[in-house]
């Protein structure tokens, strides 16, 4: 198994819009593969148009605001392909389906580069953004894990918030812990 990357990915609509999600990738030989699970936007966008883009940002509230209903982030088009990319972006890859390799739960979509772009500075790492990309793949699986092994992770993920977050840190985490907080209260409610 190839490492993985967490991205912003942006894929064209058949209507000609823009839609956003955060997805892991790797990068297999001259190959960046995305395989986002049955059913998604992401899947059926890349179906019907084969044109995405993946947008590196150091700002996790956008990949917790997808997470949580805000999904209104500032994009611009992209260079090449007739996709948006996200406005404040770091870097983004544009990219094209070459193939498609069918799978029941998540096919893959093997990719070619259509152009890589840089527009500003790596700023470094922060181990509060990492905690929220980590909550962030935990609330895409709430329905999948038990109540303690979350409780566990979060606690644990807290650590890193509570010492090294900055504001938009802050932001992100307590979306994230209020999407759990209505999840576990819809759950006990049925």
């Amino acid at each position: 198994m190839s490492l993985i990357h967490e991205a912003i990915l942006t894929t064209a609509t058949a209507e000609g819009t823009t839609h956003i999600a955060p997805l892991g990738f790797r990068r297999e030989d001259e190959w960046i593969v995305l395989a986002p699970f049955h059913p998604s936007r992401t899947l059926d966008n890349l179906r019907a148009t084969g044109r995405a883009a993946l947008s590196h940002t150091d700002d996790v509230r956008v990949f917790a605001g997808c997470l949580t209903g805000r999904r209104d982030w500032p994009l611009v088009p992209c260079e090449i392909i007739a996709c948006g990319r996200l406005e404040h972006a770091l870097a983004h890859v544009e990219l094209e389906v070459v193939r498609i390799e069918e799978d029941a739960t998540r096919p893959r979509f093997l990719c070619r580069e259509a152009g890589v772009f840089n527009h500003a500075p790596f700023p470094g790492h922060n181990r509060a953004q990492a905690a929220v990309i980590e909550a962030c793949i935990l609330v895409s699986r709430l329905g999948m894990l038990p109540a303690d092994k979350l409780d566990r992770e979060l606690a644990y993920l807290d650590i890193a918030i509570e010492k090294t977050a900055g504001p938009r840190e802050r932001e992100a985490w307590g979306w994230l812990k209020d999407k759990i907080a209505a999840y576990r209260a819809a759950s006990h409610a049925a």
